[in-house]
């Protein structure tokens, strides 16, 4: 027996029932909107109408509360900002012209809410949507990265959602055959009821395979083909992630979308023999919002029409009504349009890969975007009004009450011991801390080297791929952020994070170029998060301007907090930088003894917001280390200069932790160890022992030097007038190699084992540096993946 089918609301029907009540409110729209909207259609909307509108109006969306905002990426542009940028925002990622007839294209968005609802599917989903905005460029993708920020550590539900989420992003990226090159793993109470699951993809293409997301040419075909469209996801993330969680959880719970990366997987091969036979006008993923957002954007950015009959949808529940496949989010679907002429030919290819296709209308010429039901009209609107013209809020903005107050508790006030034993408990703290400690727990359980083009990976500085196997161009690529710079500061601590992934991407010898973003903030409709906000995008963007490159797109996530409990404000930075070969890569930790160790940059006792300040003490508050990005620019020049002539053989940035912290993982990276001494930094810079070890400060670098390119590397750095000071020599005395004991010239042998020693203050082995480090996360949440599990 065949199920009934579900009744539609008409455009007839509703004009003929103006007074019937719809549930507006539960959709997520305001009383205002609702009005708005049956001033735009002269009626009421139809159901359909007002699905559509609902998830398309949604802060996920439609950027409602940002937009006024956000237009300063597109405002403060520079002629250098335009140089390679090939697309900007407004499409589905940015694209960056990186020479030799290559294009790379990336972008980063988030997947919050439903990671804490179903922190596996919601982990899962957020790698395949971003893939598929890559897909729809017109490039392979080729890497992806995930953000994260998690609760504490040690609280009760923290494991489920690490667990969940971690297992979620290698099981779509090891599936989809993708590396995962990079990214951040960081714990903070204020994150417990509201993770951060951001996911970063890219992708690369030839100039000429370029596409984008318009619907245009009247009588061309809409073709939806994938897999088919289910009740999961129903609003899913566009409704979701538009509203706070409260004390009890989320308000609204629409279900969490369910992915299939074979089908995916399929759907990416399907994409390109497409786009390489030529035979599709353009293509849209369908993501956030579905068909209704697939439908209005390429009608809207087409400057066209559309006609789509919905009953040819397939579906995977035969009970849906026409509302729910309008909101549908199912994964793993992509709409295109297609010339009628190549439709077989189209169709042979979707056959080919398995894809179950089907075509649900045409493009027409009167600017109208028609939805029939089984010969009804559903929906007739502007295409535009829901895609383009939605609401922009000029939401109240307040300075916060809270933030003098913490800015005058600096860490300045708490104590800096001299004490060799103490400053060695901290920095073994330091080094065992959450946010510092050794993160195989979560990278094991990823593929760093699928489809053989990755140059660098965790634990590195920024990932790295080869795009051209014959000369060698590639793209490196960093994300940063600290929340609790932005928190004391949101205007300082975004251009805090630009510039550590600024200097992360210089450090592996790549020139930074472009930026995407993600920014991840509490609810709008509190003035003091608008406030944050608007602080964060002004210090981003006027950080892009002076660095001279561009933002290319990104994404907005509001509604981050439960109860009125804001997180910190967390405005994640993508930077990508190109390389003219891979073979001039930097790693990020020293391989050979022998070598001089030297810091790039000045210390100054800069501890407020530190990990040192927040780990040791349990401190926050003062004001963030200062940022000079003429500085960072300066820097990014020498360490590129210095990686062209191989004057350098590692380069690690110091961030979090400071110089301590740079010297654990610079020794960890290879097992290779080293001899420190701080004299000439306090003496120079006029610190004490505990700044020189762990202030954060800016625009500082440590490399490695072969005694050959000593003399060399020093002529650099002083001929650009770069402060640069020897503090060491790798490999500690007598340290072991290939199991034989040899020592370093010139200094005694009296260890079997490598270490790092801070002359005068302490020396770690490293077997002991390896076990503080490792030990952290696998207490926490089990043991860690190896190969030979």
């Amino acid at each position: 027996m065949s199920p009934v089918r579900p009744a539609a609301d008409t455009v007839l029907n509703a004009a003929e029932t103006p007074e019937r009540e719809q549930p507006y409110g539960a959709l997520g729209l305001k009383d205002d909107e609702y009005a708005r909207i049956r001033e735009i259609l002269g009626r009421r909307p139809t159901s359909g109408e007002l699905a559509m509108y609902s998830v398309m109006w949604s802060e996920h969306c439609s950027y409602k509360s940002s937009k006024i905002y956000l237009r300063q990426f597109g405002e403060k542009v520079s002629d250098e900002m335009k140089t390679r940028l090939m697309v900007g925002m407004g499409q589905n990622a940015g694209v960056v012209d990186i020479g030799e007839g290559w294009a790379v294209t990336f972008k980063v968005e988030s997947h919050n809410h439903p990671s804490y609802i179903e922190p596996f599917q919601g982990a899962a989903t957020g790698v395949g949507g971003i893939v598929r905005d890559i897909i729809s460029m017109g490039a392979r993708p080729v890497a992806v990265m995930d953000q994260l920020r998690f609760g504490a550590i040690d609280h009760p539900d923290t494991a489920r959602v690490v667990h969940g989420v971690v297992s979620g992003i290698s099981f779509y990226g090891n599936c989809l055959g993708l590396p995962n090159i990079g990214g951040e793993t960081v714990f903070d109470a204020v994150y417990q009821g509201n993770p951060l699951v951001n996911a970063l993809a890219v992708g690369v293409l030839r100039h000429e395979d370029l596409k984008l997301a318009n619907a245009s040419g009247a009588g061309n075909l809409v073709v939806l083909f994938g897999a088919r469209t289910g009740g999961d996801g129903i609003g899913g993330a566009s409704i979701l992630a538009s509203d706070s969680f409260g004390a009890t959880g989320p308000t609204k719970r629409p279900a969490v979308q369910v992915g299939d990366p074979f089908a995916e997987k399929l759907l990416i091969e399907c994409c390109l023999e497409l786009y390489r036979d030529d035979l599709v006008e353009a293509i849209q993923d369908l993501g956030a919002a579905g068909i209704s957002c697939a439908t209005s954007e390429l009608a809207a950015n087409g400057g066209s029409g559309m006609r789509v009959d919905l009953e040819k949808v397939l579906l995977r529940d035969p009970t849906l009504t026409p509302e729910e496949i309008l909101m549908s989010e199912s994964q793993e679907r992509m709409m295109a349009i297609v010339a009628p002429e190549k439709l077989d030919a189209f169709l042979a290819v979707v056959q080919k890969w398995d894809v179950e296709t089907s075509v649900l209308g045409e493009v027409t010429g009167d600017g109208r975007l028609v939805i029939q039901w089984h010969g009804e009209v559903i929906v007739d609107v502007d295409p535009s009004t829901v895609a383009v013209d939605g609401p922009v809020y000029e939401r109240p903005v307040a300075y916060p009450a809270w933030i003098d107050a913490l800015r005058d508790d600096s860490a300045d006030a708490l104590t800096r011991s001299d004490d060799p034993d103490t400053l060695r408990r901290q920095f073994e703290q330091l080094v065992s801390s959450p946010n510092l400690a050794d993160t195989s727990w979560v990278t094991n359980q990823y593929d760093y080297y699928v489809m053989g083009n990755t140059a660098l990976s965790f634990p590195d500085d920024a990932g790295m791929i080869r795009v051209d196997e014959q000369s060698g161009l590639g793209f490196a690529i960093a994300t940063d952020c600290n929340g609790r710079f932005c928190q004391l500061d949101p205007y300082e601590g975004a251009k805090l994070a630009l510039a550590e992934a600024y200097r992360n991407v210089a450090v592996s010898g790549a020139v930074p170029t472009a930026v995407t973003d993600c920014l991840n903030f509490g609810s709008p409709e509190n003035p003091e998060v608008m406030w944050q906000f608007s602080q964060a995008v002004a210090g981003l963007a006027d950080g892009c301007l002076e660095l001279g490159i561009p933002v290319t797109g990104g994404n907005v996530s509001f509604y981050n907090q439960t109860g009125d409990r804001p997180i910190f404000p967390t405005p994640v930075v993508g930077v990508l930088g190109i390389i003219d070969d891979v073979a001039h890569r930097v790693p990020s930790g020293w391989q050979d003894a022998g070598e001089n160790i030297y810091l790039l940059g000045v210390t100054a006792t800069e501890l407020s917001g530190s990990a040192w300040a927040g780990t040791v003490h349990g401190h926050l508050g003062g004001r963030p280390p200062a940022v000079d990005l003429g500085n960072e620019k300066r820097l990014a020049g020498l360490l590129r200069a210095a990686s062209q002539q191989s004057l350098v053989s590692s380069a690690h940035d110091l961030s979090a932790g400071g110089l301590a912290q740079a010297l654990a993982e610079g020794v960890l990276r290879f097992g290779v160890g080293a001899r420190v001494w701080l004299r000439e930094i306090m003496e120079r810079d006029g610190v004490d022992a505990a700044s020189a070890l762990f202030s954060e400060s800016t625009g500082r670098v440590i490399v490695t030097v072969p005694r050959e390119d000593d003399v060399k590397f020093r002529g650099l750095c002083e001929g650009r007038g770069y402060p640069v000071l020897r503090i060491g020599v790798t490999d500690a005395p007598g340290a072991v190699s290939n199991g034989a004991l040899h020592e370093t010239p010139g200094l005694p042998a009296h260890t079997d084992e490598p270490t790092l020693e801070v002359q005068d203050l302490f020396t770690l082995s490293l077997t002991e540096l390896r076990d503080l480090s490792t030990s952290t996360l696998p207490a926490a949440f089990g043991p860690t993946v190896t190969e030979l599990s």
